[in-house]
């Protein structure tokens, strides 16, 4: 409730400007232009004392004039949410071309297609990025993907949709070898992608905590995703659940407290098991439907995910690989190409759109510290000193000093303290 104090500041500040007004438009009112000239002058001069205690000008057309790309779909509006959480709603379809191969190209099972619902993807504007477009989108950025066979099967796919078909085929064998790391570079976007073979939780802990604080830089999309190991080796969804608590506290000291874009970091879930297409007894004795939930469950309640206060936005391999069904898969486990293609492009529409969010939000700050700055001159140039500007749809931080592939190549040639290589 108003205090007593601020009603009568409003009621002598209503008869301070409303009785002078009234008085010269009775001794005015026989000259018109005299009076509305007096009545503009009062106004602009109200307008003047007030305007530092308003929204600034710039705050305000910010908000009217750029809205998001694609209003989210009426449940999304409703909640004020974005559309990030629409983004695993795709719809799966067999493919059109009765002879097309699978992803992986053994031709066995009929290939399957996915795709956003029309009315979703013109209401958020989610789209299938082309070679250009994703390049454009990651231009001089350092990717990396630690993790098992699943993370490796999405550098895969990153590599098909960054390279050319007979580039990104000659990078497989080398991709594939077992229990190795892997890079490749796109010199001309300066892109750099590392794939860094670390199955168990451990791995992924030492990476964060101890390989990359002596990175020149951090990489700018880090995807991290591990369970399969340990539920085969270790089958104890708590123990499992103490990892990832591990993993999330790591992740949190990559965040910078400076004014940038953090690291984009990515979690990628657990696929759909389909037992009995396990290859040996032990998968199927110990990966099995209940202690994939229970693992699940694990993810979602560690402060892993952004939902509940982690770092992580998930990837649902999981919701992806049962939506696509048995006919995507020959091991029960491991899935074909274009389920991790789905993946991939989950991550890049969210992407594009987290750096959206992060260049309104900086937006928004800057009109707010022009506000102030009406008031304290002296700290006009504060909030232009500490944000960084990006060109269209860029993730990297051009004002660092190393790019995206020579931070890649100094991490991996001496910065590594440890290798994360596990035998099996």
């Amino acid at each position: 409730m108003v205090s007593a104090a601020a009603q009568a500041g409003v009621v002598a500040a209503c008869v301070v400007l409303f009785v002078p007004m009234g008085l010269a438009g009775w001794h005015l009112s026989r000259n018109k232009v005299l009076f509305f000239s007096g009545a503009l002058f009062v106004s602009l001069a109200v307008g003047v004392h007030l305007s530092p205690y308003l929204p600034s000008l710039p705050y305000l057309a910010a908000s009217f004039f750029l809205p998001h790309p694609g209003a989210a779909p009426a449940d999304a509006a409703s909640s004020g949410s974005s559309c990030v959480p629409f983004l695993h709603r795709v719809s799966w379809s067999d493919a059109s071309s009765s002879g097309a191969a699978d992803a992986d190209g053994s031709g066995a099972r009929a290939a399957r297609a996915w795709s956003w619902p029309p009315s979703l993807a013109s209401a958020c504007g989610f789209a299938r990025l082309s070679r250009d477009d994703a390049s454009l989108l990651l231009n001089g950025s350092w990717v990396m993907v630690a993790g098992d066979s699943q993370a490796r099967l999405l550098v895969l796919a990153l590599l098909r949709l960054l390279l050319d078909p007979a580039a990104a085929a000659a990078a497989e064998p080398e991709l594939f070898r077992r229990h190795s790391d892997y890079r490749a570079a796109v010199p001309s976007r300066g892109i750099s992608v590392d794939f860094v073979w670390a199955p168990f939780e451990a791995n992924l802990t030492r990476l964060l905590r101890e390989d990359l604080r002596l990175a020149p830089r951090v990489p700018d999309v880090l995807v991290l995703g591990s369970g399969l190991w340990h539920m085969l080796h270790a089958t104890d969804a708590a123990s499992y659940g103490d990892a990832l608590a591990s993993v999330a506290g790591a992740a949190r000291s990559l965040r910078s407290p400076l004014p940038v874009p953090p690291p984009h970091m990515f979690w990628l879930g657990l696929p759909h098991l389909v037992n009995h297409m396990l290859n040996t007894d032990a998968k199927r004795a110990h990966m099995n439907a209940t202690m994939l939930r229970a693992y699940d469950r694990e993810v979602e309640q560690r402060g892993l995910l952004r939902g509940d206060g982690g770092p992580f936005l998930l990837l649902d391999v999981g919701k992806l690989t049962q939506g696509c069904g048995q006919q995507c898969t020959a091991d029960g486990m491991h899935y074909d190409g274009n389920v991790y293609d789905a993946v991939l492009h989950i991550m890049l529409n969210a992407l594009a759109t987290d750096y959206w969010h992060w260049k309104m939000n900086l937006m928004m700050e800057d009109a707010k510290q022009d506000c102030i700055c009406q008031r304290a001159p002296a700290t006009a140039g504060a909030s232009e000193a500490a944000h960084q500007d990006f060109p269209k749809l860029a993730l990297h931080n051009h004002n660092s000093k190393v790019s995206g592939s020579e931070a890649s190549k100094d991490w991996s040639s001496g910065w590594r303290a440890v290798s994360l290589t596990a035998r099996a």
